[in-house]
This record gives C-alpha cells, sequence and structure tokens, in this order.
C-alpha cells in the first residue's frame, strides 16, 4: 500500500517517532493513523522494558509553581545523559509531569516507595467500613482489595492518570519519552509545597503579643 508523505507527517508530529518507524506503522495500519499510533505506542513500550535497566546518572531538578505562588513541586528526574537532559522533549516531559504533581498530589512515585504502615491503616479503614456496611467478612475482604487498589492508582505518581491525557497514565508518558529518546528515563523524588498545608498548630502566642 502506497503510504503519503503527508500521512507520514502527521503521524511524526503526534508521536514523535522516526520516518521509517512511521512509514512500517502506516503499512501495518493500512494507513490508519489512530491505529499506526498504537502500533508506535505498542513498540515504544518493548523498547522501553529493553532500556529499563539501565542506570540513569544525568538528569536535572524541574519545578512548577502555580499562579499566585501558593503551590510549588520540585522533582527529579532522571536519564543516562546530559545530551538527552538538553533536549527539548526531556525538559517538556519534566514540566509536564511537575505540572501534574501540583493538580494530583500524589503521595508517593511508587508503590513501593508507600510505606507498609501507610498501607496497613489504609486496609483497616476500608475493613471497618465494609464491615459497617453489613457485609459478610469474606466480602468485605473483598471489598478492601479493591479499595486498596484504587488508592494505589490515585495516590501513585506512575498510576496516575496524566493531567493532560485521560487515556494516559504518568508511566505511560514516561515509556513514550523512552521510545522517542532512546534512553532509560526514572523519577527518584518530588516534594509538593501549598502554603500553609504543614501548620498543623496556631500561631505562637508570642507572635500575637
Amino acid at each position: 500500500m502506497l503510504i503519503s508523505a503527508d500521512k507520514v507527517k502527521d503521524l511524526r508530529a503526534i508521536s514523535g517517532a522516526g520516518i521509517m518507524d512511521c512509514k512500517k506503522a502506516l503499512s501495518e495500519s493500512k494507513g490508519d493513523v489512530q491505529k499506526a499510533m498504537d502500533i508506535l505506542r505498542k513498540n515504544g513500550i518493548a523498547k522501553a522494558q529493553k532500556k529499563a535497566g539501565r542506570e540513569v546518572k544525568d538528569g536535572l531538578i524541574s519545578t512548577y509553581m502555580h499562579p499566585g505562588s501558593k503551590l510549588g513541586v520540585m522533582l527529579e528526574i532522571n536519564c543516562e545523559t546530559d545530551f538527552v537532559a538538553k533536549t527539548p522533549v526531556f525538559q517538556e516531559l519534566s514540566k509536564d509531569i511537575a505540572m501534574h504533581i501540583a493538580a494530583s498530589s500524589p503521595i508517593a512515585v511508587s508503590r513501593d516507595d508507600i510505606s507498609d504502615e501507610t498501607i496497613t491503616k489504609e486496609k483497616s479503614i476500608y475493613l471497618e467500613q465494609a464491615k459497617n456496611s453489613g457485609k459478610p467478612e469474606n466480602i468485605a475482604l473483598k471489598m478492601v482489595d479493591g479499595r486498596i487498589e484504587k488508592f494505589f492508582k490515585e495516590s501513585v505518581l506512575l498510576e496516575q492518570i496524566f493531567v493532560k491525557d485521560s487515556n494516559m497514565t504518568i508511566k505511560d508518558v514516561i515509556t513514550d519519552a523512552i521510545a522517542k529518546l532512546g534512553e532509560n528515563i526514572s523519577i527518584s523524588r518530588f516534594s509538593r509545597f501549598q502554603l500553609g498545608e504543614s501548620l498543623n498548630k496556631a500561631p505562637s502566642d508570642d507572635l500575637n503579643q
């Protein structure tokens, strides 16, 4: 099937993939751009998995400040080389993820970063709620498993739905960037600051005198 240059150009603009990869994907999809995009994404996941074990020593610290300066984020995102860290794709990725953190308030990068104490506390709350609803214990335990899974998807950065594209998680966004840039990428840590959120007591009386 003859693939037009315009379709290749359109797919490149959407995906950021190379010309040959776009031509191959369009050929496989018989000219369907959306199906070609799905093919590129699957290929990108495969490429990303191959790069997942590679060490990331470079990267950058990205910041986001919400209008009004009452909410901010600091993010460390890593790649393999300084060259990739300076590319527009990597820098845009870091800004997008920092902005996402500001909007979605994750509590950890991955499930492994959430303490056993936090998980146990959440489970006990959900179990009590399930029992109070009158459910038998075996049903209540299954409900707890479902609620914990939902808790992870809402609280873990890599599993959250990306605020700029509801069809992708943050992990998907990073996987796409790995496929485009050809290097492993990972998020090391982040901090989200909101004015006044850490204040759990009234100001000192000395300050009011």
